[in-house]
């Protein structure tokens, strides 16, 4: 009878035999042949317009609305002092356009994961039922509704005259829009409140401009975190409930990092497609919320400057890419760490199969 611990001796390390497999793994001829037409058509038509848009920022503007010659003028054109707040408001709204799709895009998928399979599909077609629509009508049905008289702001207004109302009945807590008109009138009724209307008006706004991109770019991340969601193991949390965890402590440690590659992958479908973003600020933002995507369409279109719009156009990639290159490489980290944990645990089993 073979003896286990010569045949534990005789197997070769971990290590080597992680490295055989990675090798076997590696694409063959056919898989070259498979993959160079899609390479091919992201080289024609990605990488070679993106160098000359980079190209472009290197020339002068020309008297006719074209290229002119080589020079840099351009990138110090790109030291106006309202280009660095035009960037910040760019990544603010994408940030919050981004925080609140995740947010609401987390209990959805979860939802929709637990239920029933026939109904899964219907769900999430119901989601994806928008984009049958064409974009700019769903964008100007917004506009129609947070028109000044239109009744979301109609709402708002109601909530506000509420709110002030309650709060001059709260000794010591002032309410400073009915103060500034007739601080007393708001405690005979709510019709007495005054509410500046210029101040409290969600179109023309960036409240507006997020609460659209919202709505737009939620279907992009439920998607990809329902995907995440659906070959998740919810017997975990099931086990965590038993041992005392509450719901939402198991949702938060157990379910979200179960899901964490969904959740990378939602983060970069909004918040790419935000940061140029250009038709929703342009209908609901006014000119008070112009983003990036509006100053490259007026440069171009408006003033015929094509190398300024180039310029910055390759800052709004930079701003991208940047996010982007932090989060595959975070991805790359925690990929790493866990298969150094994994080799480790082999590694470690190995050595007591030895033992014994």
């Amino acid at each position: 009878m073979t003896d286990p611990a010569s045949v534990s001796r005789e197997r070769p390390p971990m290590s080597k035999r992680m490295a055989k497999d990675t090798g076997k793994n590696r694409p063959g001829k056919a898989e070259w042949l498979v993959t160079i037409p899609s390479f091919a058509w992201l080289m024609l038509f990605f990488a070679i317009p993106a160098l000359i848009v980079l190209l472009f920022t290197f020339h002068a503007k020309s008297a006719n609305g074209g290229v002119g010659p080589w020079s840099l003028s351009t990138w110090r054109e790109l030291v106006d002092p309202d280009y660095p707040a035009i960037v910040w408001k760019t990544l603010r709204v994408s940030f919050k356009v981004t925080l609140w799709c995740i947010v609401l895009a987390l209990p959805c998928s979860y939802a929709i994961a637990r239920m029933n399979k026939k109904w899964r599909g219907l769900v999430a077609g119901a989601i994806m039922l928008p984009f049958w629509t064409s974009f700019v009508v769903r964008v100007f049905a917004w506009k129609t509704m947070l028109h000044p008289e239109g009744w979301l702001q109609t709402c708002y207004h109601a909530w506000l005259h509420f709110k002030i109302w309650l709060l001059a009945w709260i000794p010591g807590v002032s309410a400073p829009a009915a103060q500034s008109a007739n601080p007393e009138g708001c405690l005979l009724g709510l019709a007495r409140c005054a509410i500046d209307n210029a101040s409290t008006r969600i179109l023309d706004s960036e409240a507006a401009v997020v609460l659209v991109s919202v709505y737009t770019f939620l279907p992009f991340a439920i998607m990809p975190i329902y995907t995440a969601a659906e070959k998740f193991d919810f017997s975990l949390m099931e086990a965590a409930r038993d041992l005392g965890a509450r719901s939402f402590y198991a949702f938060r440690k157990i379910f979200i990092p179960g899901i964490r590659q969904g959740i990378v992958s939602a983060v970069l479908m909004v918040f790419i497609p935000v940061i140029g973003s250009y038709v929703i600020p342009q209908m609901v933002g006014g000119k008070d919320c112009l983003l990036i995507g509006n100053k490259i369409f007026e440069r171009a279109m408006g003033n015929r400057n094509i190398p300024h719009a180039s310029a910055l156009s390759v800052l709004m990639a930079i701003s991208v890419l940047v996010p982007m290159g932090l989060a595959v490489w975070w991805k790359s980290r925690q990929t790493q760490r866990s298969r150094r944990r994994m080799e480790e645990d082999a590694v470690r089993r190995a050595e007591r199969r030895d033992e014994r």
